[in-house]
This record gives C-alpha cells, sequence and structure tokens, in this order.
C-alpha cells in the first residue's frame, strides 16, 4: 500500500497539506478524507464524509483506513478538532472508510500503514 506523504527534505510544489486527525500524520488534502459535523438531536452529533470538500463548516481529515479511523474515535479526537460537544456519531464515515479497502486493491492511495 503506498500513499504520498510530506517530508521537509522532499519538498512538494505548493499544495494543500493536512493532518489525520488519526494517526497525526500530514499528507496532501487529495489523499484524505474531510469530515463534517451536522447536529441531528438536542445532544447527539452526527459525522457526515465530504468526499468533495464543498460542506459548510469546520472539517476534519481522516486516511482513508480504519486503524486511523479508530484511533479517532478512541482519543475523540473529532470532537476536538470540529469543536463539538456531546455524543459523536461515525456511522456514515465508518461505512466510507471500510469501502477505501477496494481502492487499495485498485493502487489508490488510502491511507498509513
Amino acid at each position: 500500500m503506498s500513499f504520498r506523504s510530506i517530508s521537509k527534505s522532499n519538498p512538494q510544489p505548493a499544495a494543500p497539506v493536512r493532518t489525520c486527525v488519526g494517526c497525526r500524520r500530514r499528507a496532501l488534502a487529495a489523499d484524505l478524507l474531510r469530515v463534517v459535523a451536522q447536529q441531528s438531536d438536542s445532544s447527539r452529533i452526527t459525522l457526515l464524509p465530504d468526499p468533495r470538500r464543498r460542506m459548510p463548516g469546520r472539517g476534519a481529515w481522516l486516511h482513508r483506513d480504519p486503524a486511523c479511523l479508530a484511533q479517532a474515535e478512541k482519543r475523540r479526537a473529532f470532537a476536538r478538532a470540529l469543536r463539538v460537544s456531546g455524543e459523536v456519531d461515525a456511522s456514515a464515515v465508518a461505512s466510507i472508510v471500510s469501502a477505501g479497502g477496494d481502492k487499495a486493491r485498485a493502487g489508490m492511495p488510502t491511507g498509513c500503514a
């Protein structure tokens, strides 16, 4: 599994670089999935994937890797990065991330290993 990463010794042309909330590695924004929060109930927050990067609001960035998603949920990184309080439901993001395994077999970058 290969993915593009940014290093100080090999600068890339100017491209947006973001940090994965799961593994805390920096990567090109094109290699990460943007996630936004939407309030569904008074105390429940739903995380929505934003693959087109056009939804309004603060976004968090995540590799399309189940390990990164698990780390982010364990560390409660989504609530911190999105500046929300309350219970966070990541089921919609989990379905997109679990489908990311098909892209790995097709040779597309999926996440951090």
